[in-house]
Protein backbone atom coordinates (compact mmCIF):
# COMPACT_ATOMS: atom_id res chain seq x y z
CA UNK A 1 0.00 0.00 0.00
CA UNK A 2 3.10 1.88 0.90
CA UNK A 3 4.19 1.66 -2.57
CA UNK A 4 1.51 2.42 -4.07
CA UNK A 5 1.16 6.02 -2.17
CA UNK A 6 4.70 6.55 -3.63
CA UNK A 7 4.05 5.94 -7.12
CA UNK A 8 1.14 8.10 -7.16
CA UNK A 9 3.02 10.78 -5.52
CA UNK A 10 6.15 10.66 -7.95
CA UNK A 11 3.00 11.31 -10.19
CA UNK A 12 1.41 14.01 -9.35
CA UNK A 13 5.24 15.82 -8.98
CA UNK A 14 5.90 14.94 -12.28
CA UNK A 15 2.87 17.07 -13.54
CA UNK A 16 3.22 19.52 -11.52
CA UNK A 17 4.24 22.94 -13.13
CA UNK A 18 6.28 25.77 -11.77
CA UNK A 19 6.40 29.13 -12.84
CA UNK A 20 9.04 31.99 -12.59
CA UNK A 21 7.77 35.35 -13.01
CA UNK A 22 10.94 37.26 -11.32
CA UNK A 23 13.24 36.74 -14.28
CA UNK A 24 10.58 37.60 -16.89
CA UNK A 25 11.03 33.89 -18.23
CA UNK A 26 8.66 30.65 -18.01
CA UNK A 27 10.08 27.38 -16.95
CA UNK A 28 8.20 23.85 -16.52
CA UNK A 29 10.10 21.34 -14.67
CA UNK A 30 8.25 18.63 -16.56
CA UNK A 31 7.63 20.47 -20.64
CA UNK A 32 8.85 23.22 -21.91
CA UNK A 33 5.96 25.95 -22.38
CA UNK A 34 5.93 27.17 -26.04
CA UNK A 35 7.54 30.36 -26.08
CA UNK A 36 7.25 32.23 -29.38
CA UNK A 37 10.60 34.44 -30.39
CA UNK A 38 9.99 37.39 -33.05
CA UNK A 39 12.57 39.57 -34.37
CA UNK A 40 11.62 42.62 -37.17
CA UNK A 41 12.69 45.76 -38.30
CA UNK A 42 10.09 48.96 -38.14
CA UNK A 43 10.97 52.63 -39.64
CA UNK A 44 8.45 55.35 -39.03
CA UNK A 45 8.83 59.45 -39.74
CA UNK A 46 10.62 61.68 -38.06
CA UNK A 47 7.52 63.64 -35.73
CA UNK A 48 5.07 60.61 -35.91
CA UNK A 49 2.93 58.92 -33.61
CA UNK A 50 4.09 55.20 -32.87
CA UNK A 51 2.76 52.75 -31.26
CA UNK A 52 4.08 49.26 -30.74
CA UNK A 53 3.23 46.02 -30.05
CA UNK A 54 4.40 42.58 -29.19
CA UNK A 55 1.24 40.37 -28.81
CA UNK A 56 -2.20 39.76 -29.75
CA UNK A 57 -3.39 38.84 -26.27
CA UNK A 58 -5.77 41.02 -24.35
CA UNK A 59 -4.58 42.92 -21.26
CA UNK A 60 -6.46 40.84 -18.73
CA UNK A 61 -5.05 37.68 -20.08
CA UNK A 62 -1.65 38.55 -19.82
CA UNK A 63 0.05 38.05 -16.78
CA UNK A 64 2.62 40.66 -17.04
CA UNK A 65 4.78 42.88 -20.12
CA UNK A 66 8.49 44.16 -19.87
CA UNK A 67 9.65 46.95 -22.64
CA UNK A 68 13.30 46.68 -22.62
CA UNK A 69 14.06 50.08 -24.30
CA UNK A 70 17.89 50.58 -26.16
CA UNK A 71 18.38 53.58 -27.44
CA UNK A 72 20.89 56.35 -27.00
CA UNK A 73 19.65 55.70 -22.46
CA UNK A 74 18.21 52.56 -21.53
CA UNK A 75 15.14 52.10 -19.67
CA UNK A 76 12.29 49.83 -18.35
CA UNK A 77 8.56 50.16 -18.60
CA UNK A 78 6.80 47.31 -17.33
CA UNK A 79 2.83 45.89 -16.23
CA UNK A 80 1.89 43.10 -14.45
CA UNK A 81 -1.64 42.14 -12.89
CA UNK A 82 -0.32 41.78 -9.77
CA UNK A 83 -0.08 45.59 -9.96
CA UNK A 84 3.69 45.61 -9.54
CA UNK A 85 4.62 48.70 -12.04
CA UNK A 86 7.62 50.15 -13.17
CA UNK A 87 8.81 52.92 -15.61
CA UNK A 88 11.99 54.42 -15.79
CA UNK A 89 11.52 55.69 -19.35
CA UNK A 90 11.36 59.67 -20.07
CA UNK A 91 10.01 61.29 -22.94
CA UNK A 92 6.61 60.46 -22.94
CA UNK A 93 6.63 56.62 -23.49
CA UNK A 94 3.67 55.10 -22.07
CA UNK A 95 1.71 51.97 -21.58
CA UNK A 96 -1.79 52.39 -23.17
CA UNK A 97 -4.46 49.89 -24.16
CA UNK A 98 -6.32 49.86 -27.50
CA UNK A 99 -10.04 49.93 -27.45
CA UNK A 100 -10.08 46.64 -27.32
CA UNK A 101 -7.81 45.84 -24.43
CA UNK A 102 -4.94 45.29 -26.55
CA UNK A 103 -1.59 46.25 -24.70
CA UNK A 104 0.86 48.86 -26.76
CA UNK A 105 4.00 50.97 -25.97
CA UNK A 106 3.00 54.76 -27.17
CA UNK A 107 6.11 56.98 -28.40
CA UNK A 108 4.51 60.33 -29.00
CA UNK A 109 6.52 62.54 -31.49
CA UNK A 110 9.10 60.10 -32.51
CA UNK A 111 12.44 61.90 -32.93
CA UNK A 112 16.10 60.38 -33.82
CA UNK A 113 16.43 59.77 -29.84
CA UNK A 114 14.16 57.18 -29.95
CA UNK A 115 16.00 54.92 -32.63
CA UNK A 116 17.31 51.76 -31.02
CA UNK A 117 15.93 48.28 -29.98
CA UNK A 118 13.02 47.36 -28.52
CA UNK A 119 12.71 44.29 -26.43
CA UNK A 120 9.25 43.30 -25.36
CA UNK A 121 8.75 40.24 -22.87
CA UNK A 122 5.07 38.94 -22.44
CA UNK A 123 3.72 35.88 -20.66
CA UNK A 124 0.10 34.87 -20.75
CA UNK A 125 -1.57 31.28 -19.87
CA UNK A 126 -0.29 28.55 -22.26
CA UNK A 127 2.82 30.53 -23.07
CA UNK A 128 4.71 33.62 -23.43
CA UNK A 129 5.88 35.76 -26.36
CA UNK A 130 9.55 37.64 -26.52
CA UNK A 131 9.67 40.44 -29.37
CA UNK A 132 12.67 42.50 -30.66
CA UNK A 133 12.53 45.36 -32.43
CA UNK A 134 14.77 47.16 -34.57
CA UNK A 135 13.39 50.56 -34.84
CA UNK A 136 14.87 53.13 -37.38
CA UNK A 137 13.95 56.49 -38.16
CA UNK A 138 12.74 58.17 -41.76
CA UNK A 139 14.16 61.85 -42.00
CA UNK A 140 13.46 64.21 -44.86
CA UNK A 141 16.75 65.94 -46.10
CA UNK A 142 17.19 69.45 -47.20
CA UNK A 143 18.00 70.12 -50.55
CA UNK A 144 19.45 72.78 -52.98
CA UNK A 145 21.42 72.91 -56.13
CA UNK A 146 23.71 75.66 -57.54
CA UNK A 147 26.64 76.35 -59.73
CA UNK A 148 30.03 76.75 -58.54
CA UNK A 149 34.28 77.21 -59.85
CA UNK A 150 36.48 74.50 -59.34
CA UNK A 151 39.82 75.91 -60.86
CA UNK A 152 38.88 76.84 -64.21
CA UNK A 153 35.85 74.68 -64.35
CA UNK A 154 31.94 75.76 -63.49
CA UNK A 155 30.49 72.73 -62.04
CA UNK A 156 26.97 71.84 -61.17
CA UNK A 157 26.35 70.78 -57.43
CA UNK A 158 23.00 68.88 -56.07
CA UNK A 159 23.39 68.45 -52.64
CA UNK A 160 20.47 66.41 -49.46
CA UNK A 161 21.34 67.65 -46.66
CA UNK A 162 20.95 65.47 -43.50
CA UNK A 163 18.37 62.79 -43.73
CA UNK A 164 18.06 59.19 -43.03
CA UNK A 165 18.59 57.37 -44.75
CA UNK A 166 20.79 58.33 -47.46
CA UNK A 167 19.23 60.57 -50.61
CA UNK A 168 19.91 58.99 -54.43
CA UNK A 169 20.81 61.85 -56.60
CA UNK A 170 20.71 61.42 -60.26
CA UNK A 171 21.08 63.88 -63.66
CA UNK A 172 19.39 64.94 -66.07
CA UNK A 173 22.44 64.71 -68.28
CA UNK A 174 24.55 61.84 -68.55
CA UNK A 175 28.51 63.09 -67.45
CA UNK A 176 31.69 62.93 -65.19
CA UNK A 177 29.94 63.22 -61.78
CA UNK A 178 31.77 63.03 -58.38
CA UNK A 179 29.20 61.60 -55.40
CA UNK A 180 30.00 62.26 -51.96
CA UNK A 181 28.38 60.86 -48.75
CA UNK A 182 29.47 62.14 -45.05
CA UNK A 183 27.47 60.89 -41.64
CA UNK A 184 27.05 63.18 -38.57
CA UNK A 185 27.24 62.87 -34.80
CA UNK A 186 23.70 62.89 -34.88
CA UNK A 187 23.53 59.91 -37.53
CA UNK A 188 22.05 61.95 -40.55
CA UNK A 189 23.05 61.40 -43.72
CA UNK A 190 24.70 64.15 -46.34
CA UNK A 191 24.95 63.09 -49.77
CA UNK A 192 26.56 65.57 -52.29
CA UNK A 193 26.76 64.40 -56.19
CA UNK A 194 28.82 67.09 -58.37
CA UNK A 195 28.76 67.24 -62.53
CA UNK A 196 31.40 68.85 -64.81
CA UNK A 197 28.85 71.48 -66.55
CA UNK A 198 28.62 70.21 -70.01
CA UNK A 199 24.94 71.57 -70.70
CA UNK A 200 23.20 74.55 -70.63
CA UNK A 201 19.91 73.57 -68.77
CA UNK A 202 20.27 70.94 -66.19
CA UNK A 203 18.17 69.54 -63.65
CA UNK A 204 18.93 66.97 -60.54
CA UNK A 205 16.41 64.41 -59.52
CA UNK A 206 16.42 63.55 -55.62
CA UNK A 207 14.42 60.42 -54.75
CA UNK A 208 13.94 59.90 -50.61
CA UNK A 209 11.82 56.80 -49.06
CA UNK A 210 10.24 60.24 -46.72
CA UNK A 211 8.86 61.37 -49.84
CA UNK A 212 6.11 59.46 -52.38
CA UNK A 213 8.07 60.88 -55.47
CA UNK A 214 11.65 62.49 -56.58
CA UNK A 215 12.30 65.89 -56.40
CA UNK A 216 13.29 67.67 -59.07
CA UNK A 217 15.92 70.84 -58.98
CA UNK A 218 16.38 72.98 -61.90
CA UNK A 219 19.63 74.57 -62.50
CA UNK A 220 20.02 77.08 -65.53
CA UNK A 221 23.19 78.89 -67.17
CA UNK A 222 23.32 82.17 -69.27
CA UNK A 223 23.99 81.99 -72.70
CA UNK A 224 27.40 81.60 -74.13
CA UNK A 225 30.57 81.04 -72.21
CA UNK A 226 30.61 81.27 -68.43
CA UNK A 227 31.12 84.58 -66.97
CA UNK A 228 33.87 85.17 -64.32
CA UNK A 229 33.27 83.62 -61.24
CA UNK A 230 31.31 85.35 -58.19
CA UNK A 231 33.94 85.96 -55.66
CA UNK A 232 37.05 86.99 -58.74
CA UNK A 233 34.06 89.39 -59.82
CA UNK A 234 33.86 91.00 -56.73
CA UNK A 235 37.09 91.11 -56.19
CA UNK A 236 37.95 93.05 -59.83
CA UNK A 237 35.07 95.41 -58.68
CA UNK A 238 36.76 96.30 -55.67
CA UNK A 239 40.35 96.51 -57.14
CA UNK A 240 38.37 99.05 -59.68
CA UNK A 241 37.21 101.35 -56.94
CA UNK A 242 40.06 101.12 -54.95
CA UNK A 243 42.16 102.42 -58.36
CA UNK A 244 39.74 105.19 -58.98
CA UNK A 245 39.74 106.26 -55.73
CA UNK A 246 43.32 106.48 -54.69
CA UNK A 247 43.63 108.08 -58.23
CA UNK A 248 41.54 111.29 -56.98
CA UNK A 249 43.35 111.29 -53.78
CA UNK A 250 46.37 111.71 -56.05
CA UNK A 251 45.37 114.56 -57.66
CA UNK A 252 43.76 116.19 -54.83
CA UNK A 253 46.99 115.65 -52.57
CA UNK A 254 49.16 117.10 -55.35
CA UNK A 255 46.86 120.10 -56.07
CA UNK A 256 46.91 121.39 -52.71
CA UNK A 257 50.55 120.72 -52.05
CA UNK A 258 51.36 122.75 -55.44
CA UNK A 259 54.15 125.68 -54.23
CA UNK A 260 52.76 129.22 -54.17
CA UNK A 261 54.67 130.23 -57.18
CA UNK A 262 53.37 127.80 -59.36
CA UNK A 263 50.19 129.28 -58.63
CA UNK A 264 51.00 132.93 -59.20
CA UNK A 265 52.75 132.24 -62.85
CA UNK A 266 49.62 130.51 -63.42
CA UNK A 267 47.81 133.68 -62.54
CA UNK A 268 50.20 136.42 -63.86
CA UNK A 269 49.56 136.49 -67.69
CA UNK A 270 45.92 137.77 -67.00
CA UNK A 271 46.84 140.14 -64.39
CA UNK A 272 49.73 141.52 -67.08
CA UNK A 273 47.14 141.52 -69.90
CA UNK A 274 44.82 143.83 -67.74
CA UNK A 275 47.74 146.46 -67.01
CA UNK A 276 48.74 146.50 -70.99
CA UNK A 277 45.13 146.87 -71.63
CA UNK A 278 44.96 150.01 -69.39
CA UNK A 279 48.27 151.41 -70.59
CA UNK A 280 46.74 151.38 -74.12
CA UNK A 281 43.69 153.34 -72.73
CA UNK A 282 45.37 156.11 -70.84
CA UNK A 283 47.13 157.87 -74.10
CA UNK A 284 43.74 158.08 -75.48
CA UNK A 285 42.09 159.45 -72.15
CA UNK A 286 44.86 162.01 -71.84
CA UNK A 287 44.36 163.23 -75.17
CA UNK A 288 40.96 163.61 -75.22
CA UNK A 289 40.85 165.50 -71.76
CA UNK A 290 44.20 167.67 -73.13
CA UNK A 291 41.39 168.33 -75.56
CA UNK A 292 38.52 169.35 -73.90
CA UNK A 293 40.79 171.86 -71.75
CA UNK A 294 41.87 173.56 -74.67
CA UNK A 295 38.17 174.28 -75.85
CA UNK A 296 37.14 175.24 -72.44
CA UNK A 297 39.48 177.55 -72.86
Amino acid sequence: MKEMMWVFALIILSACETWSLETGAITNSSASVPKVYVVRNSTFNVGSEVNLTCSKKLWNETFYVIWKIDTNKKCRISHSNSGRNEDSCNGGMSLQNTSSSQSYLHIPNFSNDDVGVYNCETAYPGGADEHIINVAITVPPNISAWFEWKGNKMVAVCKAENGQPAANISWSHTGNSLLETSSGSDGLITVESTLELHEKNLSCIITHPYWKSGKTLILETTKGQPGLPFNLLYILIAVIIIAVLAGFLFFAQKKLTMPKSCRQANTSPSKLSQAEDVEEVEPYASYVQRVNSIYNS
